[in-house]
């Protein structure tokens, strides 16, 4: 489990198909003290729970492998990633950590769409940025304003919703600290809904 607090910001440094849109093994460097990313470990990157399976120091700079699978591939913006592609990372949420954003799986639901972006400066003139996104419309359903939602792993606070559409206010701090500042019209977004969200309509649905 997660919270959408990101730590990091990797890099994708290796990046090699091992299987023609089956697998894709991925090289990340990060600032992580190698010595605490055991095997195994679960790391989610733009918002997807990947597992290590090895890790290393090369000229001082951390790296860890993950696999990317055919299912990841197929509902993920993980089959655009490439040598180069920035990524933002989280790792593992640990029993006593602070709950900073709210709870995430690291399963992503599908994909939202930019559909705009309006730059604005805030009261100390820092940008802030406010996006307008498009979403499958069978989750939809559940997006609402005031509530939460995880954007590349970003745990965000939904600004409105109306029908498919739905916007998100990023604060300076977020921008500086996350890949968000990279968005453009156009661009696509890993979507999770908020769990609380999909239990509470599944529950509406078996009482109906």
């Amino acid at each position: 489990m997660f919270t959408g607090i990101i730590t990091d910001i990797g890099e994708i440094t290796t990046f090699t198909p091992t299987a023609p849109g089956q697998l894709h093994r991925l090289r990340i460097a990060c600032h992580f003290d190698q010595t605490t990313i055991a095997d195994g470990a679960s790391i989610a990157c733009n918002g997807v729970c990947l597992t290590v399976v090895q890790s290393g120091v090369d000229q001082g700079q951390t790296w860890f492998d993950v696999d990317t699978a055919a299912e990841t591939l197929r509902m993920t913006t993980a089959k655009g990633w490439g040598k180069g592609t920035r990524l933002n990372l989280e790792r593992a949420l640990k029993i006593g950590d602070e709950l900073g954003g709210h709870i995430v799986a690291g399963h992503v639901d599908g994909i939202a769409t930019i559909v705009a972006r309006d730059d604005l400066p805030d009261i100390t003139r820092l940008e802030m940025a406010k996006f307008e996104l498009r979403a499958p419309r069978d989750l939809a359903k559940f997006i609402a304003a005031k509530g939460s939602v995880t954007l590349d792993g970003v745990s965000l606070t939904v600004n409105t919703a109306v029908d498919d559409r739905f916007s998100v206010l990023i604060i300076p701090h977020t921008l500086k600290m996350t890949t968000l500042s990279d968005w453009r019209a156009g661009s696509e977004i890993n979507l999770e809904v908020d769990l609380m969200a999909r239990y509470a309509a599944r529950l509406t649905e078996m009482r109906t």
